[in-house]
């Protein structure tokens, strides 16, 4: 119904840059909110970074100032661009998204497959 691609992740030395991209794609009508969420080996998932319809973004502390999060309305990507990289910012990578389709039109959460990041020197 909603498939979500991610892409972008990869291994980069400390104070490195990497830039994320999600796309989704299907029956989809609405997307309201879209985010990031990593998840560490053996710790709980945690939201990276938020970002509205309207465009208004929201992030966790611990990355504030370094990554910047945008979206493209008209080709239903999210972005995640991650500057200073920190070896604390290892992860897999999650995009996330509210959306309403055609199929089912009220708004539903939908996840991408994840993508890994590792920041290593």
């Amino acid at each position: 119904q909603v498939q979500l691609v991610e892409s972008g992740g990869g291994l980069v030395q400390p104070g490195g840059s990497l830039r994320l991209s999600c796309a989704a794609s299907g029956s989809i009508r609405s997307i309201f909110a879209m985010a990031w969420y990593r998840q560490a080996p053996g710790k709980q998932r945690d939201l990276v970074a938020t970002i509205t319809s309207g465009g208004s973004a929201n992030f966790a502390d611990s990355v504030k100032g370094r990554f910047t999060i945008s979206r493209d309305n008209a080709k239903n990507t999210v972005y995640l661009q991650m500057n200073s990289l920190k070896p604390e910012d290892t992860a897999v990578y999650y995009c996330n998204i509210r959306a309403a389709t055609a199929i089912l039109p009220v708004v539903t959460e939908y996840w991408g497959q994840g993508t890994q990041v590792t920041v290593s020197s």
